[in-house]
């Protein structure tokens, strides 16, 4: 019983589509029955109506139909006369087309060189420096070079001649140095207004800096942007001049290239970036030059000193000073004139050995310094060619740039080597040579004693 109700409500609530909020809740079965009976009676009286209509209007259907063939025929009529008129215009139309083709003559090759004129000097206007001040013209060109592609239209007189003025003023201001004002990209990413200088179409500077202007490819201005490295400073300072000159002639560096060369000079490794290619070998090879060198260099001025103060001692050899080597063994041969001639030698001979080491003191260390600092360049050398071998078994030997570090301790390492073993050997050089005369005044002061002393001996017996 319970399912039969249930199936009953969901036939009346279908059939009859009523709206619970709308109609309210049924209380009883009753009422449901009696919204069926509504129902249906609804239905009953739209077919009624629907049937009335329907005999009504059948009456009606010749005119209808009579009325549809009408226009039908006035269709078709106007579909025919159209016809007839794109024939007629197809006609017209070749007669045109091949009036045009007889009047143009040669001139169609004209008009050709121009398109060709006018596409390429778009193309070269927008890599062009010139188009930051001059952007409108591209605009005109693309213009020109559809109009002279189509078949139906003509350049004018006007374009023409706006065409050979366009090519005229880019030739023109690729002669001349401009000052302007433009939006620069800093190396921030910073984008102000700025003042440059355009050097014809070569380069573009600002404040002391190298601007960089990348070509839209599509039309419309090119950014230009600061360089993120600029070149050395003797292009800076050409910049600098540049730009505080108003007349005369300033010595600047000129990129031919449009910046090519500039890009790649920018590239180039400054001298600390070489050092530090060499990594640590590099920076103990320098380490021990720095040492050499100081040490060449005091040891040096030292021995200056010295050989002033001995050949001051030549000079007044009666006045023996304890202060130089050449004194302290005078002052030997003083205190020890009365002894024979062997003793004294000996005597002589021990004052020069003493004070031997002390003017040769360091110069061993010099010595070692200029065989070492090659060798540890070969060490960096080998280490950078392990590195090299090592990327190529990896990665392959397709890409250089996974090879340039260890190529680059190879060869810089060799180098460092080579600048500081080259200098130290000089050095070293002139220091044992300063010191071995030294040594040779003091042997020779000891051997001229001696043998004044040996004079007197002979007198004397």
């Amino acid at each position: 019983m319970n399912r039969l109700t249930t199936l009953i409500i969901f036939i009346a609530l279908t059939l009859t589509g009523l709206n619970a909020s709308a109609q309210g809740s049924l209380s009883s079965l009753d009422d449901l029955l009696k919204q069926v009976q509504d129902g249906t009676f609804r239905e009953n009286q739209q077919n009624r109506a629907r049937e009335q209509e329907f005999v009504q209007n059948r009456g009606r259907q010749q005119e209808l139909l009579q009325q549809a063939n009408r226009e039908r025929t006035n269709l078709e009529n106007e579909s025919a006369r159209m016809e007839r008129e794109f024939e007629e215009n197809e006609v017209a139309l070749a007669e045109l087309r091949e009036q045009l083709s007889v009047r143009m003559g040669s001139l169609r090759e004209l008009f050709g060189v121009l398109q060709t004129a006018a596409g390429d000097a778009r193309g070269n206007f927008e890599s062009s420096m010139t188009n930051i001040e001059f952007p409108e013209r591209a605009a005109f060109l693309t213009t020109l070079s559809e109009k002279m592609g189509s078949t139906t239209e003509l350049a004018s007189l006007e374009e023409i001649e706006q065409l050979w003025y366009e090519l005229q003023r880019e030739m023109t201001e690729q002669g001349k140095l401009k000052r302007f004002s433009t939006n620069v990209v800093s190396a921030s990413g910073e984008e102000t207004t700025m003042d440059v200088i355009r050097i014809g179409v070569f380069n573009l500077v600002s404040d002391g800096k190298y601007l960089n202007y990348s070509d839209p490819g599509t039309g419309g201005t090119g950014i230009v942007s600061e360089l993120q490295r600029q070149p050395q400073a003797r292009y800076i300072d050409a910049v600098n001049e540049l730009e505080n000159s108003s007349s005369g002639i300033v010595g600047f560096g000129i990129d031919p290239s449009r910046g090519l060369l500039l890009s790649m000079l920018v590239q180039t490794p400054n001298l600390r970036e070489r050092i530090d290619q060499g990594g640590t070998v590099g920076y103990i090879i320098i380490s021990l030059g720095l040492i050499g060198a100081t040490i060449a260099i005091l040891r040096f001025i030292l021995l200056l000193v010295v050989s002033g103060q001995v050949a001051s001692q030549k000079r007044n050899p009666g006045k023996a000073s304890k202060k130089n080597p050449l004194g302290r063994v005078l002052s030997v041969y003083q205190e020890n004139k009365g002894i024979d001639l062997e003793s004294l030698e000996l005597r002589l001979g021990e004052a020069v050995l003493k004070e031997t080491p002390k003017l040769q003191r360091f110069n061993m260390m010099l010595k070692v310094i200029a065989v070492v600092a090659p060798l540890l360049g070969l060490l960096g050398t080998v280490t950078g060619m392990i590195t090299t071998f090592q990327a190529i078994t990896l990665f392959g030997a397709g890409d250089p740039k996974m090879m340039a570090g260890g190529i680059s301790t190879a060869l810089v390492t060799t180098v460092l080597g080579l600048c500081v073993a080259i200098p130290m050997v000089m050095l070293h050089t002139l220091v044992a040579g300063r010191s071995k005369s030294l040594i040779e005044v003091l042997e020779e002061q000891a051997t001229g004693m001696v043998a004044e002393y040996s004079e007197k001996a002979d007198k004397a017996s």
